[in-house]
């Protein structure tokens, strides 16, 4: 899952892009809303987490900017204005939701999850499984069969983006635009090392592997 931030505040927006990275989203940061736009009009973020009061294009604008291009992406206001008034704006103006400052990051986790749940029009299953591999949402935990799969953050987002495409080809641009950050470069190998790590802690240990690489092609995790 990829995650827009557009924040001018650099310590929030640290500690925003921080906490998103280690729960396994990919998190692209902007400092004001004219850079924040002109990306998000060619790239589909999962979600948004947008401040309000931004240098140039303020938060409110940039969301109906956006929202005028036919954007869907659920997007989350962060401001320090509380007032019932301020938060009607933000809906009014797009917004899916509004926080406020300070706030705790768990909270913040918690209403971009919802968010994303909601965006695809289905109840979220709390469980991933394709054959003897399963990946429960809620804990974080994988296994395979009855062993145990410990995954770090990038590993566990590849899985899970892997298992909710199963049976379907994946390619090293879509993997890169899921599971890394913007500023990567897609000319690097990042994401073929990222899937011999997962192969090796998923597939290793068992004669039917279910991670497959198609040459010039991608990725493709299938049941035996």
């Amino acid at each position: 899952m990829r995650i827009l931030v557009v924040e001018d505040d650099p310590k929030i927006a640290s500690f925003v892009v921080k906490g998103l990275r280690q729960n396994g989203f990919a998190a692209d940061h902007f400092p004001d809303g004219d850079e924040a736009f002109a990306t998000a009009a060619t790239i589909a973020y999962d979600a948004a987490v947008v401040d309000v009061m931004l240098p140039g294009m303020d938060g409110l604008s940039l969301v109906q900017r956006l929202r005028k291009t036919g954007s869907r992406t659920p997007v989350i206001f962060l401001s320090a204005k509380a007032s019932v008034d301020d938060r009607i704006r933000g809906l009014q103006a797009g917004g899916d939701d509004y926080l406020t400052k300070p706030f705790a990051f768990s909270e913040l986790l918690a209403r971009v999850q919802a968010l994303i749940r909601r965006a695809t029009q289905a109840t979220e299953p709390t469980r991933l499984t394709v054959g003897d591999l399963s990946l429960d949402l809620l804990t974080r935990k994988a296994s395979r069969g009855d062993r145990p799969v410990e995954l770090q953050p990038r590993e566990y987002s590849l899985l899970e983006y892997l298992l909710r495409h199963a049976g379907r080809v994946v390619t090293k641009t879509m993997i890169l635009e899921h599971v890394y950050d913007f500023s990567f470069d897609p000319q690097t190998n990042v994401v073929d090392v990222l899937v011999s790590r997962l192969r090796q802690k998923v597939d290793r240990d068992f004669p039917v592997k279910m991670i497959h690489t198609l040459r010039g092609v991608g990725y493709v995790l299938k049941a035996p």
